[in-house]
């Protein structure tokens, strides 16, 4: 980042408690670059924060120019057949053998474990204090590896840690997060639930953490898939976890189900607002292992346009050749970033036959992560959904409330604080596309106003003649 001059290094001397954030959410809100806080009061390692705050640091993370680029990939995967004949076969070879290259590796030692503490105490990190209204200070960028006890499936989350005391903080995940489910698995059959969270290392781990991955795909095998090369594990010190071997910082430890939750909260959270305080589970550190010269990642969250935008910003491109799989019909996706990324999505289609718009509202809502959607536009496929002074032009216009307003209830984010029941709201979809007879519309539907090509043209070539 620092060559491609992305990153400013601050050598004043600043506080992790509010200060960082205030330094940051302004930076962040102007297009600024990543900081690095080499000065952070009473602590040794520096803040590496807003790392993904902006599309060309985003790509870069994911190791390419344009996010876009992974989408194309994924949309040619999805279109690969089986090769019909020896030609076929040899042409897919490039493409297998990269696929077969990706898997994660274990190997004996790693960066991470270049320092190994094994009296932990948290207090050595410069875990920030966000916001004036936090329950405490959180470590808001961490990937945490939890397996399945039953299937041993391995899963990767980002889920922020408040800090307790110097050897426990809580686990905030969401009743449907996998690791909420795999805690509860846990639950059943008792004993511990051995966990690690990492920070740092390989930025593209970071992204994975929060891409809405199917169950049976492995966060590490998408991040060897991102970067084009297997990701090296290494196994930690005090749990039986792999983590991440080029990982700045882990934090290993445990969770005993059998523990009491303990309230957790509140959080300024990226709607804007407060999460109010709730009971999670207790997370205790066994061992915090280090790079020689660690790096302390860092994400600060509230009213957008924040950090998180960018990784937001790049699952709706990377995952819309995955969406069209099931949809096909699907032209287009925009979950505007004010929208908080599960407020409002708005989908142009390729319409076909009548009410199809609702049977994308009813589909995208039994659809993993898009469940939380409060609100579904849908529009025809010639209208730009990231046009947004477009897209109000063509809802206003196109929508009897009456007719085109659908409600539904169902789950909701559990974020979502204008719900009657935590995690169990309703939800709208608003059909925008233009009205056929079939629909039941018998008036005649208008055509907008465009001017026709010869005049256009015309006026082209004489404008310089106008002096306007």
């Amino acid at each position: 980042m620092e060559r491609k001059g992305e990153l400013k290094r601050v050598t004043y001397p600043v506080k992790a408690e509010l200060e960082i954030t205030e330094i940051a959410d302004r930076v962040m809100k102007s297009g600024g670059p990543a900081l690095l806080f080499e000065n952070v009061v009473g602590k040794k390692i520096p803040v590496l924060i807003n790392a993904f705050g902006s599309p060309k640091r985003m790509a870069m993370a994911l190791g390419v120019e344009d996010v876009e680029e992974i989408a194309r990939d994924i949309e040619k995967l999805t279109r690969m057949k089986p090769p019909g004949s020896l030609w076929d076969k040899l042409r897919m070879l490039p493409e297998l053998a990269r696929l077969a290259g990706i898997a994660p590796s274990v190997v004996k030692e790693g960066e991470c474990q270049e320092v190994i503490e094994r009296d932990p105490d948290l207090n050595i990190l410069p875990i920030l204090t966000c916001w004036p209204g936090d329950g405490g200070p959180f470590i808001t960028l961490p990937t945490v590896i939890s397996r399945d006890p039953g299937s041993g499936q391995r899963n990767v989350g980002l889920y922020r840690m408040q800090v307790f005391d110097s050897r426990t903080t809580a686990m905030h995940w969401h009743l449907h997060k996998v690791g909420a489910r795999h805690f509860q698995r846990q639950k059943e059959r008792k004993g511990r639930m051995e966990l690690a969270a990492c920070l740092g290392g390989d930025p593209a781990l970071i992204y994975a953490a929060t891409a809405p991955l199917p169950d049976q795909i492995d966060e590490f095998l998408f991040t060897g898939f991102l970067r084009k090369k297997r990701l090296e594990l290494v196994k930690a010190i005090t749990v039986d976890v792999e983590v991440p071997a080029n990982s700045d910082i882990v934090i290993e430890g445990y969770i005993d189900p059998a523990e009491p939750l303990r309230t957790e909260g509140p959080f300024g959270d990226h709607t804007g607002f407060y999460s109010l305080a709730d009971d999670y589970p207790v997370f205790h550190v066994t061992c915090i292992t280090h790079k020689k010269k660690p790096i302390y990642p860092a994400t600060i969250v509230g009213r957008p346009p924040m950090e998180d935008v960018y990784l937001g910003k790049a699952t709706e491109r990377i995952f819309l050749p995955l969406l069209r799989l099931t949809f096909p019909e699907i032209v287009d996706i925009n979950l505007p970033v004010h929208g908080v990324f599960h407020n409002l999505a708005i989908v142009s289609i390729k319409k076909e036959y009548p009410a199809h718009a609702r049977k994308i509202m009813h589909g995208l809502w039994g659809l993993g992560q898009m469940m939380f959607t409060k609100i579904i536009i849908v529009v025809d496929h010639d209208v730009n959904v990231h046009d947004l002074a477009e897209v109000t032009w063509i809802a206003g216009n196109h929508i009897d409330p009456k007719r085109d307003v659908l409600f539904v209830e169902g789950p909701v984010d559990v974020l979502d604080h204008a719900a009657p029941l935590m995690g169990y709201g309703s939800k709208m979809g608003i059909d925008a596309t233009a009205k056929w007879k079939s629909e039941g519309f018998e008036r005649e539907w208008p055509d907008p106003i465009v001017m026709d090509e010869k005049t256009k043209n015309y006026i082209d070539s004489i404008w310089e003649k106008l002096g306007i």
